[in-house]
């Protein structure tokens, strides 16, 4: 297996302090398992070593890792090179709370072999913040990246949102402007999403306060494109900027490109080319059947070809490296739909690549449902 296909090593942590109101991911506030999620880790690991001998890159998402003691962090490193081969350029990043974070801790975690950080910071605005049910500040926010960059984290990755009901235009721009100024190697810039499983579902049903409409978070879309473009950064996935090729998130580009990866951890999914498995969200149950010696699988399913051809287009559709235009079928009526879509601003076709635009990317899952026919 070339170093270009090994697969990617997903770990989920499953605890937060408090849990995010937006927040749809699995996790759980009750830190008291968290001995026994480590065990039950190992376990799991065990079970696939042989299946995935080696790994590109390693990804420690929640949840919030951080909630955990740096010697449960340290373990989990340790664990994962102890059974398999990691890369010996790697890609560990680990995901961070900012008020989790002092200079000492920091250092410890660089010192523990993550070399990308990526901060959960949302926001540079306290009442965007309070809307959203961080537990950090700001100012915390700040802090956490000066003390990341003494601490040796040379690649930072900064989460923010937009689309918020209680944020202006000019509000996010300024937080935009703020993030610069650190000059993180990477940012991922989400749209508030409500999802049905969230209190903001609720909150929204008795009329709280409302979404953004189609129109405005469209808006926000290009003028975040265009405004992160203008100072530097690539837009080269839906979400996610970066100062250079190299600093594009390397563990999600195997998502993107439809590559093999394996997670770890209540809910975690797994993808082998053709089969993909996610595990029961739970840390009770997931902990018991490692135990008993039984896999925690929730369910698998076996994609034939067609989905797999459907799922590449509608992932490759959601970078600027696009597809190759030998993805499509060569019939007529598909020449048309290309030429369509160029017209209509959504698509570039480059050296033999059908490559989406910014609006491409804003309308991507329409992009692949046209190309895929």
């Amino acid at each position: 297996m070339s170093k270009r296909s090994l697969p990617g090593l997903y770990i989920h942590v499953p605890f937060c302090r408090t849990k995010c109101p937006y927040c749809d991911f699995y996790s759980s506030a009750d830190l008291q398992r968290v001995d026994d999620f480590f065990a039950a880790l190992e376990k799991e690991l065990l079970l696939y070593r042989k299946k995935f001998p080696a790994v590109a890159t390693v990804y420690l998402g929640g949840g919030t890792p951080t909630v955990l003691p740096d010697g449960v962090l340290a373990a989990i490193v340790a664990m994962v090179r102890r059974h398999v081969a990691v890369a010996s350029d790697a890609e560990i990043t680990i995901e961070a709370n900012p008020n989790d974070l002092s200079h000492e801790r920091l250092a410890n975690i660089r010192g523990f072999g993550f070399n990308r950080l990526s901060l959960g910071v949302q926001s540079f605005d306290d009442e965007v913040l309070r809307f959203l049910g961080r537990r950090h500040t700001a100012d915390e926010a700040r802090e956490s990246i000066k003390q990341a960059r003494k601490a040796g984290f040379d690649t930072i990755s900064i989460d923010l949102m937009y689309g918020i009901p209680c944020h202006k235009q000019q509000n996010w721009f300024a937080t935009l402007r703020e993030a610069l100024r650190f000059a993180p190697e990477h940012l991922s810039c989400y749209q508030l999403t409500i999802k049905e499983e969230t209190p903001f579902f609720a909150r929204v049903q008795e009329g709280e306060f409302q979404h953004c409409s189609e129109e405005e978070q469209a808006e926000l879309f290009m003028a975040t494109s265009a405004f992160l473009e203008e100072h530097g950064y690539s837009h080269y996935e839906v979400s996610n900027f970066c100062r250079s090729e190299n600093l594009q998130a390397r563990h999600n580009r195997i998502y993107w490109e439809h590559g093999p990866y394996f997670g770890l951890g209540p809910s975690a999914h797994s993808f082998d080319g053709r089969r993909r498995w996610w595990n029961m969200k739970s840390v009770e149950r997931y902990c018991a059947k490692l135990k008993a010696g039984l896999v925690p699988v929730e369910a698998k399913e076996e994609l034939s070809g067609e989905q797999l051809r459907t799922e590449a287009l509608m992932l490759g559709l959601r970078t600027r490296r696009g597809i190759a235009l030998d993805a499509v079928r060569p019939l007529p009526a598909n020449l048309l739909i290309l030429e369509r879509l160029q017209a209509d601003g959504l698509i570039t076709i480059v050296s033999n690549r059908i490559v989406p635009t910014t609006r491409g990317l804003l309308l991507a899952d329409y992009v692949a449902v046209e190309v895929s026919l």
